[in-house]
């Protein structure tokens, strides 16, 4: 059985659909994790980004600098929608990935749907305190 996502690794190694979120956290897999949420094939991972205004380049190496496999990636800015930073889109863009900021409620519904799909999407989750 695989382990919840901690602290000090903050990893679960499988790709899975979000049962809830708010508290300053999400649930999946029968866990709980709290703290931000990056969600792609290779698994869940604890999300160092806190607020919008952190979202930039290197918040997203993990998606960018390797092979995510995604061709989507949803972007949860926490309560509202928030634009993100014109060159990032670029940066996506060159790699053949779509990229969608949303709030943080309407990415773990979208990401939900599309993954029981079996779309190559991922996720970038802040997390918020109260889920709407």
């Amino acid at each position: 059985m695989a382990k919840a996502p901690t602290g000090r690794d903050g990893h679960y190694p499988y790709q899975t659909a979000i049962d809830a979120y708010g508290d300053g956290g999400f649930r999946f897999a029968g866990m709980s994790h709290r703290g931000s949420l990056l969600c792609l094939p290779a698994g869940m991972f604890a999300w160092s980004v806190t607020a919008p205004q952190a979202i930039d380049r290197a918040a997203f190496a993990a998606v960018l600098d390797a092979e995510a496999g995604i061709e989507v990636l949803l972007v949860g800015t926490g309560d509202d929608i928030v634009f993100l930073p014109p060159g990032l889109r670029d940066a996506f863009g060159a790699r053949g990935i779509g990229i969608e900021p949303m709030s943080t409620g309407a990415a773990v519904r979208t990401y939900n749907v599309l993954l029981d799909e079996r779309r190559k999407v991922g996720a970038a989750l802040i997390a918020v305190e109260r889920a709407r």
